[in-house]
């Protein structure tokens, strides 16, 4: 029997931040279909516990697209189908463009032939670049410095021209750093290759890897590491259901950072996991990596005000430790 709330294709479904999404989405009542190519999503994590409809293919497939909108009675769009590393995003930004932009602008076309006008896009920090004014507001002005925030700022202003000519209405999400893990232990963080602080600090902590780096410390911060802006990945999936929920009750486009207006340092970070984990984890200090600024922050006051958006955990101890949870059991 199917559920009175309408159904939501998750494109990236499969992957770190979407599976989080789709399980917000099940337990808000909503039926899912989720469309991934599983370059990086996971096929075991959707069949055993997600349990809803996949369908393997590409965002840039306009035939595959326009059949899943026959077929399936799509009510809005949840898009975390893009590439994101920032480096090979550099090295490759063809790759880039082709996926994040082409790939976007391709789904956005079936979209309007089908008539859904609405989407919720996972956008980034990224496209802001380096920026004067901590913590970051909406209004900041977005210059980003890689590819990979460029793709994202374009299909920003795709979104927009959308918007004005088809009434394709969105809501687009410029996000800090994901992180943790659902608390049940069911969904987490497992990327190849892996490049986020935590789950670095935490492979390292199994043993899976020798030590962490810390790049840089001699930073104008107090500990003279990087500091960074840590969201738990169950606060970002709960504010993705209140934008969807916002554009099904609304009919305006709107942007929302998403961030918790605190950061925390590297240092800071590999301290907290030593406490979680009880382990002592060997930290290697290496010179600066060229781009990182040394700090970045965002202030989420306007999803607060107007999604109602009020994370469940804020706290770095809450993130690490849902992150550990996961970490060992994934990693037996």
């Amino acid at each position: 029997m199917s559920s009175a709330k309408p159904t939501i294709l998750v494109t990236g479904g499969a992957g770190y931040i979407g599976s989080h999404a789709v399980l917000a989405l099940k337990r808000a009542g909503y039926d899912v279909v989720i469309l991934d190519n599983l370059v990086y999503g996971h096929q075991d994590l959707v069949e055993k516990v997600l349990q809803v409809e996949l369908v393997v293919g590409d965002i840039t497939d306009r035939n595959l697209l326009d059949k899943v909108f026959k077929i399936h009675k799509i009510a809005a769009v949840m898009h975390f189908a893009a590439y994101a590393y920032v480096g090979e995003s550099i090295q490759n930004p063809g790759k880039y463009y082709s996926n994040n932009v082409v790939g976007t602008l391709t789904l956005l076309q079936a979209m309007v032939a089908a008539s859904i006008k609405k989407i919720v896009f996972s956008s980034t920090c990224a496209t802001y670049g380096l920026v004067e004014t901590i913590p970051i507001r909406e209004e900041e002005p977005q210059n980003p410095i890689n590819p990979y925030g460029a793709t994202k700022l374009m299909v920003e202003q795709i979104l927009s021209d959308f918007d004005k000519a088809h009434q394709l209405r969105s809501v687009c999400f410029r996000y800090f750093n994901a992180a943790g893990a659902d608390p049940s232990g069911l969904l987490g963080e497992d990327h190849t290759p892996e490049t986020h602080l935590i789950p670095l600090i935490l492979l390292t902590a199994l043993g899976k890897r020798e030590a962490i780096s810390m790049f840089g410390t001699n930073y104008p911060t107090p500990d003279g590491t990087c500091i960074r802006d840590y969201i738990h990945v169950n606060d970002l999936a709960t504010a993705h259901v209140l934008g969807l929920e916002y554009l099904l009750k609304n009919d305006n486009s709107d942007v929302f950072n998403l961030g918790s207006s605190n950061g925390f340092s590297v240092k800071e970070v590999i301290e907290t996991a030593k406490a979680v984990t009880h382990k002592d984890i060997k930290v290697v200090e290496c010179d600066r990596r060229p781009g990182d600024p040394p700090c970045l922050v965002g202030s989420s006051e306007k999803a607060r005000n107007i999604l109602g958006w009020n994370p469940q955990y804020p706290s770095l101890e809450d993130i690490i430790s849902h992150a550990w949870q996961w970490h060992r059991q994934r990693h037996k």
